[in-house]
């Protein structure tokens, strides 16, 4: 009988030891992500944040699994939650969330704040936002967070490892060159200048995150800024994108990817992947039919021409099927249409990933970490 029991004890303790070895195994296989940027990729780090760039508040959230906002700028899913659903991990949290501690902490974390631009006197209007520089000294803050958790060693690898998204530049623009007619940049540059001006100041950044330790990192281009709903509603006249607005997207775009392709020569790795996300919103604004949507002109959620004026509130128009149409509120695409660019990141040809795409750098990259 003893030996019996000794068997069933010695059979539980291996299993438990598998186990064990199974889940701390895919623990350390799993790859962390880091998100920093603007409010096309914030997850709610402004809802702690004392600004009035926030997404608190119904209907924000309406297609969330919760159904209730919870700070991104979107009617669900964003798109930093969108790529962890398709490399298999959690969303990450965002790194003002108190719920962000413990195991929590391997998955990652999104720093991005809505509002924020390439420049630090981008979104002024919106107070108390955190700029790169402060994304950055959080994530340093995380480092050390990570560290105490599981010692500095695996916390390096955990970073060099990690996917990393950047997505900055739009609010350079339409909050801070054309937010007024005649702005303070727009006298000291001329639109090519301040492109140049920005991708300076862009680099910077890039290479910062680089000693941060980042070693994979998808950086997004602008996306074609004079056809978002809030531009139609002020300066198109009969819904036509604004070509003022275009033209610098498309001066800035091309030089992203030149200043990545240099960057990456310079440290002998190809860490930087230019997104183009120009392209990849083009293709269902100028012919949303062919991706299921009615408008790709008119928010779901707004008032005025194009629901562009102003933000998204309980008192706005709401459109009752949201998959049907590919803005969401006046500047950022819906749930449905995110889906699209996250395909395009995934599957995209070299002309909108630079130099390879998501699912390369998945392929490769198993191979290394």
């Amino acid at each position: 009988m003893m030996s019996g029991t000794r068997v069933v004890l010695m059979r539980l303790l291996s299993l438990v030891v598998v186990v064990t070895f199974v889940c701390t195994k895919r623990a350390e296989g799993a790859r962390a992500f880091f998100v920093f940027g603007d409010s096309l990729v914030d997850s709610g780090n402004n809802d702690y944040l004392p600004t009035t760039a926030r997404a608190d508040s119904p209907p924000y959230g309406i297609d969330y699994p919760t159904h209730r906002p919870t700070g991104r700028f979107s009617n669900g899913y964003n798109l930093p939650d969108l790529i962890s659903q398709h490399i298999g991990s959690e969303s990450t949290l965002p790194y003002l969330s108190p719920q962000l501690s413990g195991q929590k902490l391997l998955v990652g974390a999104n720093f991005a704040s809505a509002g924020i631009g390439i420049l630090n006197d981008t979104g002024i209007q919106f107070v108390g936002i955190l700029r790169m520089f402060q994304q950055f000294a959080l994530f340093e803050q995380y480092q050390q967070r990570l560290s105490a958790e599981v010692g500095a060693a695996q916390a390096k690898r955990l970073v060099n490892g990690a996917l990393v998204l950047v997505t900055l530049g739009g609010n350079d623009f339409v909050n801070n060159y054309f937010l007024t007619p005649v702005s303070a940049r727009s006298r000291q540059f001329t639109v090519p200048q301040f492109c140049r001006y920005l991708i300076s100041e862009y680099r910077n950044i890039l290479m910062r995150l680089y000693e941060l330790g980042a070693r994979r990192v998808l950086v997004t281009g602008t996306g074609p800024l004079g056809c978002v709903p809030s531009q139609l509603a002020t300066r198109s006249r009969n819904g036509e994108c604004v070509p003022q607005l275009q033209e610098a997207s498309q001066i800035f775009n091309p030089l992203l990817v030149q200043m990545t392709r240099q960057i990456n020569s310079q440290v002998g790795s190809e860490v930087f992947v230019a997104v183009n996300a120009f392209q990849m919103n083009m293709n269902f604004i100028t012919d949303p039919q062919r991706f299921g949507f009615v408008t790709s002109k008119i928010a779901c959620c707004g008032q005025g021409r194009f629901n562009g004026l102003g933000t998204c509130t309980a008192v706005s128009n709401l459109c009752p099927n949201r998959d049907t149409y590919a803005f969401w509120d006046a500047y950022h695409p819906s749930q449905r249409a995110l889906g699209f660019i996250v395909r395009d990141i995934f599957s995209g040809t070299s002309d909108i990933m630079t130099p390879m795409n998501l699912s390369t750098i998945m392929a490769i990259d198993s191979n290394i970490y």
